[in-house]
């Protein structure tokens, strides 16, 4: 380790640490726009200036280059360092005055203004670009040509480069934005699509899924990590102080023993493009009800500012209620919670923009506690409630009032008339659905589905989250469209019920179970396809099937299927079915 003073705090680095990473490390702030982890410092920017102390003397260094060294002391706020970093800083602002980072360090420094003729450039010639895609790319597809006032930073021959790779590795370090990756590539530009953003923005290799992920740590995707694919970049690796990236570890399947299972999978939204009246995925300005709460949301993709897809505050938004739901040609239940989450959005518009909003509905659903109220309240706030079945989203416009705009066409079944209403955005409320990989989960934990497709319940009012085996619990809308509180009451008894299994340390079991005679079993093993609980093994060493009792339910299923009679269920044989109809037929 090394010990250095700077600005008359103490301050240990390891060997080899830059004057700038020591004055991080105690939380001094030094202005640069050239210096990122991953890359080589060349001091480029000279914004980083600090003034070195020896015993000859002093002198201005940019502290990014600069080692640290033993006993060496630092002053980063001194006149003459204050002084240099202004001219410094009006040099970049005459360079480029328009751009934003610019004008906000200038402004800190207090500087408004340049003396120095001005340019009207963005790029600020640090290089940074040019360091990553040599460096780190090992690919070179940009670079510096020209000397004096006319370097600049392009490609070869001033063409689009076919070497580089679209990564977007110089766009990213870029401080200024200068650089335009669809000016420098001859490939398609496509970004990696946040899955959580619902695809309306996109994100790194290197991600965290969502802000409640647990556990709450970044992963890589290794269908798009650069370093995985080419063994390129390794950036992560560079930023990470505690050493955390490991590029070769492999996925690993691990058995767990478990005393009970609570199935908590969720659902999905249902797809609009199956509807393709309403527009879904070929008229820019249609979302579905995701989308919207992404965009809303204050650490969406537009920071929760409601745009339209021009990019401006929309002036009239629809709202289609029942898109999938109550529909013999698709989902014939009711989702339940389509009709709240739609007041929601309706206030949530006027509250953020202000817009004109129409609801178009089948029938208004509000059941839950203070839901009535809120409908009422929407009502006194200005939202139009249009009570029919919405017939299609078209951008085909009639007159001059519909030119620009998306037109929604429904029935009015209060007023008897069908209605076009031009509008800038449409949200569709879809419904809710089974999750796409339902069905293997269900045969996974033995579970049934009911109608529609939802993990069936042991019973709807005595166990309501019980699955018919035993210590498989189900919660939340795997079970059924419901909402917040519902779910997290659902979600709260399958805990308790769980623990209250796994207190009790032992398991009563149901006097009725299915038993196969040993002697007689011929070993065709047919029972163990056709029981739907997997209570049945085969012993190889005795060549017969085998009932295990604390999974068999005595659903009878087995005694049905065998061929040679030799299953039977305890409490129903044959002999005990005969004597109760005999007591039956005697009384």
């Amino acid at each position: 380790m090394i010990n250095l003073t700077i600005d008359g705090k103490n301050v240990q680095v390891d060997e080899g640490a830059s004057v700038l990473r020591a004055a991080e490390k105690l939380g001094i702030e030094i202005p640069t726009l050239c210096h990122h982890k991953a890359l080589v410092p060349y001091g480029a920017c000279r914004l980083c200036l600090v003034e070195l102390e020896f015993s000859w003397g002093s002198r201005i260094q940019a502290s990014c280059v600069y080692p640290a060294g033993e006993g060496l002391v630092v002053r980063t706020d001194t006149d003459r360092v204050l002084r240099t970093r202004k001219i410094m800083m009006e040099l970049l602002l005459a360079r480029c005055p328009r751009v934003e980072v610019i004008r906000e360090m200038a402004a800190k420094m207090g500087l408004t203004d340049t003396r120095f003729p001005k340019k009207d450039e963005d790029c600020i010639l640090c290089g940074l670009c040019v360091q990553v895609c040599q460096e780190r790319m090992g690919v070179g597809a940009i670079n510096f040509v020209g000397r004096g006032v006319e370097k600049r930073i392009t490609t070869a021959y001033d063409k689009h480069s076919p070497v580089c790779m679209a990564c977007g590795a110089c766009a990213l370090v870029c401080p200024t934005q200068a650089v335009d990756l669809s000016k420098v590539t001859t490939r398609p530009v496509r970004p990696i699509l946040s899955e959580f953003d619902e695809r309306l923005a996109g994100r790194p290799s290197i991600y965290i899924p969502f802000p409640q992920a647990v556990p709450h740590k970044p992963v890589i995707d290794k269908n798009t990590c650069l370093r995985l694919l080419d063994g390129k970049c390794g950036a992560c690796e560079a930023f990470c102080d505690a050493g955390a990236i490991v590029y070769d570890q492999e996925d690993r399947v691990e058995t767990i023993a478990v005393g009970t299972i609570i199935v908590s999978t969720g659902f999905d939204l249902f797809d609009a493009r199956h509807i393709a009246r309403y527009g879904y995925g070929r008229l820019p300005g249609v979302i579905d009800s995701l989308e919207f709460e992404r965009l809303s949301h204050a650490s969406g993709p537009t920071g929760g500012e409601l745009l339209t897809a021009a990019g401006k505050p929309p002036e009239a938004v629809a709202i289609i209620h029942c898109v999938g739901s109550r529909d013999e040609n698709y989902k014939e239940y009711c989702s339940r919670v389509c009709c709240m989450y739609s007041l929601k959005f309706a206030h949530l518009v006027k509250e953020k923009t202000g817009a004109e909003v129409y609801n178009f509905y089948i029938d208004m659903r509000t059941p839950g506690k203070g839901y009535e109220e809120f409908y009422k309240r929407l009502l006194h706030e200005g939202v139009h409630f249009i009570r029919g079945k919405c017939a299609e989203v078209t951008d085909v416009a009639e007159s001059p009032d519909e030119e620009g705009k998306l037109i929604v066409v429904g029935e009015d079944t209060l007023l008897g008339l069908t209605r076009r209403v031009p509008v800038d955005l449409v949200i569709l409320s879809s419904a809710l659905v089974p999750r796409a990989d339902a069905d293997d989960v269900a045969r996974t934990f033995s579970l049934s589905c009911a109608q529609g497709g939802f993990f069936l319940e042991r019973h709807p009012k005595l166990a309501p989250v019980e699955a018919a085996s035993d210590g498989v619990y189900l919660a939340g809308a795997c079970q059924g469209p419901k909402d917040i509180p519902d779910s997290v009451a659902q979600g709260a008894a399958a805990a308790a019920c769980a623990l209250s299994l796994m207190d009790n340390g032992k398991v009563t079991l149901e006097p009725v179970t299915a038993e196969i005679d040993a002697e007689r079993c011929s070993g065709c093993r047919m029972c163990l396809a056709s029981c739907p609980y997997e209570a049945i093994v085969f012993d190889r060493e005795q060549g017969v099937s085998v009932v295990q009792e604390e999974l068999c339910k005595g659903c009878g299923t087995c005694v049905a299927t065998c061929p040679s009679g030799v299953a039977r269920q305890r409490g129903f044989t044959d002999v005990q079915v005969y004597a109760e109809l005999e007591g039956v037929l005697a009384i």
